[in-house]
C-alpha cells in the first residue's frame, strides 16, 4: 500500500509513519501544498497514493482544501471512483460539522487524535487496505 501521510506536528508524524510502514511505502509531507504536491507527482509517474492520511489542521492549506483539490485532481485525471484514493482525515477537532464537512468534501473515513491504533487498523481494515 502506498501511502502519502500530511502532518505538520513531528510526534503525529512520527506515529503515524512507524504504524502506516509496516503496510507499505509512505511518503510524508508538513502542510497542504505539499500534499497536492506530491499527490500530482505520484499521478505523474503512474505511481497513485491508494492511502492520504490528512490532518485538518495544517499551515499553508488546511487539511479540508487538500482534500478539495486532491478530489478535483482526480476528476480532471478521470479517476473512477472505485481507484481513487482512500482518504482519511486525522485530526483533534471531533466536532459533528467538522466530521459532516470532511465527509461533504470526500473523505473516507475521519480518525480522531490521539489515534488509537486499534481503532485506526479496523478503519483500514473497513477501508479495504490491509
Amino acid at each position: 500500500m502506498r501511502t502519502l501521510i500530511a502532518e505538520d506536528d513531528f510526534a503525529s508524524r512520527k506515529f503515524m509513519l512507524r504504524f502506516l510502514s509496516k503496510y507499505g511505502e509512505c511518503d510524508v509531507t508538513v502542510d497542504g501544498a505539499e500534499v497536492i504536491e506530491a499527490y500530482t507527482m505520484a499521478l505523474e509517474e503512474n505511481q497513485g497514493y491508494e492511502l492520504v492520511c490528512l490532518d485538518i489542521m495544517m499551515p499553508v492549506m488546511d487539511g479540508y482544501q487538500a482534500l478539495k483539490a486532491i478530489r478535483e485532481i482526480e476528476d480532471k485525471h478521470g479517476i473512477p471512483e472505485e481507484k481513487r484514493a482512500k482518504i482519511i482525515m486525522t485530526t483533534a477537532l471531533n466536532g459533528g460539522r467538522n466530521v459532516t464537512k470532511a465527509f461533504e468534501l470526500g473523505c473516507n473515513a475521519y480518525a480522531g487524535k490521539p489515534i488509537d491504533q486499534d481503532k485506526f487498523s479496523n478503519v483500514l481494515k473497513k477501508l479495504e487496505l490491509i
